[in-house]
């Protein structure tokens, strides 16, 4: 049996990385990637605060591409519902924090989200094989949630493989993604070992031509993904 053509990579590059001040300038320069991933952290379930459901959806009115938002915070099953209703595209949450993650994935779906778990580098990934199915995209923390900046940890990357062959073993068609330390250096790295979405900061943001850099990315990712 041969393995199925990969998915064409998808960059969400991170606006935590982007000029807060200057938000929606930093919103239209990243036209040309797929998604603006947008870190929701609470101060609580890692040490550092950004934006909230008020910042959010200001973001989701004046940003050119879909938001794919990510959840690093407590209590995700009673707080992610709303950003789905804010029309993000994607709402992840975090396997770690969620009390029911198969009845908050399928309230997100229900609004309309593409519903996501992640993990931290540290979380088994095994619980989420049986529940794959529920899921529209798993995120493998490739550095540990909470600051930007963090330097890629490969250790993470037979977790990654393994979502991917079970992935493949129950013909899923859930989307692999990765966060954190993403760049020209490290992307095919993470492509090779099964990921197709990957958020990257400052390799997007502190390019001097940021939707060169957006394409450089996706071409690395799929040349990758294709020799893999």
């Amino acid at each position: 049996m041969t393995n199925p053509t990969p998915a064409a990579p998808r960059i969400n590059p991170s606006i935590l990385a982007a000029d807060f001040v200057n938000m929606q300038a930093d919103l239209a320069r990243i036209a040309s990637a797929d998604f603006a991933h947008v870190d929701v952290m609470d101060n609580h379930f890692v040490p550092n605060l950004t934006f909230g459901p008020q910042m959010v959806e200001r973001i989701q009115a004046t940003s050119p591409i879909p938001l794919d938002v990510h959840l690093m915070i407590t209590d995700p099953d009673r707080w992610a519902p709303g950003y789905a209703e804010l029309g993000a595209a994607s709402v992840t949450f975090h396997l770690e924090a969620a009390a029911d993650p198969v009845a908050l994935a399928r309230r997100l779906r229900s609004i309309g989200a593409r519903a996501g778990v992640a993990i931290k580098p540290g979380t088994p990934q095994q619980p989420l094989y049986e529940i794959l199915d529920e899921f529209d995209q798993i995120l493998v923390m490739t550095v540990e949630p909470g600051f930007g900046g963090q330097g890629f940890m490969p250790e993470t990357m037979p977790k990654l493989r393994a979502l991917r062959d079970e992935a493949r073993r129950r013909g899923s068609d859930v989307w692999l993604q990765v966060d954190g330390g993403i760049s020209d250096a490290t992307i095919a790295q993470a492509a090779e070992a099964g990921a197709d979405t990957f958020v990257a900061g400052s390799a997007v943001y502190g390019a001097d031509d940021i939707a060169a850099a957006v394409t450089g990315l996706r071409d690395r990712a799929r040349a990758a993904s294709l020799e893999a």
